[in-house]
């Protein structure tokens, strides 16, 4: 074959890919017992046979939360999924991290995000400022902390291309 294969020939080449994942919440007010969305995001991986390495919650702090994301680069990560702080509010300051971070965007993400959440949410929908790309190498998924919004992305967005994602990376 010639040329470029397609998406159903990728994602078939990635079946068996089972990805190393970090989670990180951001918050000033989330603990291991009440964080649902990142309890959220781990079922839904492991529910993939995806391997959860790290998770951490980390307050909304942007040395803090650069420094987490720094950390998990380090170590043998394909994925960094992290929930909260991607709102406007003063203390939202994840999206402004990553995006200073990023090598490369994966503008669809966060546009396709909101396009999903509108329909849930309405125009409130906008203030969502989600986001991906990729650091060193590394899957970087930035979601609103919101349970609602949680499992919007990892059902309809993230669980369903990251193997073929991480074949990509890894290829």
């Amino acid at each position: 074959m010639t040329g470029s294969r397609s998406t159903s020939e990728h994602r078939k080449s990635a079946d068996d890919i089972s990805a190393n994942c970090a989670i990180i919440t951001c918050s000033d007010t989330r603990t291991v017992e009440n964080d649902t969305s990142g309890l959220h995001i781990r079922s839904c991986l492991e529910a993939e046979n995806h391997r959860v390495i790290e998770y951490q919650i980390v307050p909304d702090n942007p040395d803090l939360v650069r420094s987490l994301i720094q950390e998990q680069l380090n170590k043998s990560i394909d994925v960094i999924l992290i929930n909260g702080g991607t709102g406007i509010a003063r203390r939202d300051v994840t999206y402004d991290v990553i995006a200073a971070m990023l090598d490369r965007t994966l503008p669809g993400f966060g546009e396709i995000f909101r396009t999903l959440s509108f329909a849930q949410i309405g125009a409130a929908s906008m203030l969502s400022r989600a986001i991906a790309g990729t650091i060193d190498g590394t899957l970087i998924f930035s979601m609103p902390g919101s349970t609602n919004a949680v499992r919007l992305a990892m059902g309809k967005l993230i669980i369903p291309e990251l193997r073929h994602l991480v074949w990509e990376m890894r290829r």
